[in-house]
């Protein structure tokens, strides 16, 4: 069973993430280090977000991170102003699972964290994978 550390706050899962040290392929590895502009070697593998205490990976600073510390919470389920701007997906940048927080979250508070674990993989198959349909969610 995944590690409840490497839940994000926003609801990733980051231990489903490509990125993420143990998961991460060379191929992998090499196409972050190209994204960013380095030599493969010079790219370190994420260790997830509690653990890199909300580094962004890109350069910026994680505004969501600073909120749930700022508030004192676990995670963006546990906020009476959740889901707010930070969990607004965008169709630009779609291809990332950014996009999946709100439902990880709606998902986690429902069925629980245990659960949502279970069927984590899943969830993350078929945003990649599933085809769209109207209604229904991706088959």
């Amino acid at each position: 069973m995944a590690d409840r550390d490497l839940i994000a706050p926003c609801g990733l899962d980051c231990f489903n993430c490509p990125v993420l040290e143990g998961n991460i392929t060379e191929g992998t590895r090499r196409a972050m280090a190209g994204h960013l502009g380095i030599a493969p070697e010079d790219y370190s593998p994420c260790k997830g977000c509690r653990a890199e205490r909300g580094r962004e990976r890109f350069g910026q600073d994680c505004a969501t991170w600073a909120c749930v510390l700022k508030k004192g919470i676990d995670g963006c389920g546990e906020c009476g102003e959740f889901p707010c701007e930070y969990l607004a997906p965008t169709q630009k940048g779609a291809a990332f699972p950014h996009n999946m927080k709100v439902y990880n979250l709606c998902r986690m508070r429902s069925i629980g964290v245990e659960a949502w674990i279970a069927e984590s993989a899943e969830i993350r198959r078929r945003y990649y994978e599933g085809e769209f349909a109207v209604g229904r969610g991706p088959t």
